[in-house]
C-alpha cells in the first residue's frame, strides 16, 4: 500500500472518529437503582445530565440513598462508555487495535 494511500485512509479515520465522538456525546444513557426509585441519565462523554430520585426515599437512610445514588450514575457512564468503545472499535481495520483514549 503506498504511503499517500494509507495516509488518505488515516485522514478519513480520523474524520469518522471525530464525527462519531460528536454524536456519542449527544447520545443519553439511563441507569436506575432501587427498583427504579432513582434514575440517573449521562451522557455518552460521561456527564451526568439528570438525576430523579423518589420523595420516598428522602426519609430513608441517607447513606444508603447515597450509594444507591452513585450506583445509578456510574452505571449510566459505564454504559456511555461501554458504547462508545463498541462503536469506536467499529471504525479500526482488523488487526490494528482500538483507538487511544477510548
Amino acid at each position: 500500500m503506498n504511503m499517500m494511500k494509507m495516509m488518505k485512509q488515516a485522514q478519513e479515520l480520523q474524520a469518522k472518529a471525530t464525527k462519531l465522538q460528536a454524536d456519542l456525546a449527544n447520545r443519553h444513557y439511563e441507569a436506575e437503582a432501587a427498583g427504579g426509585q432513582i434514575k440517573a441519565v449521562a451522557t455518552g462523554e460521561g456527564q451526568l445530565v439528570s438525576l430523579k430520585i423518589d420523595p420516598a426515599l428522602l426519609k430513608d437512610d441517607a447513606e444508603m440513598l447515597e450509594d444507591l445514588i452513585v450506583t445509578a450514575v456510574r452505571e449510566a457512564i459505564d454504559k456511555g462508555k461501554a458504547d462508545a468503545a463498541k462503536e469506536l472499535g467499529k471504525l479500526m481495520p482488523a488487526g490494528l487495535g482500538g483507538l487511544p483514549g477510548f
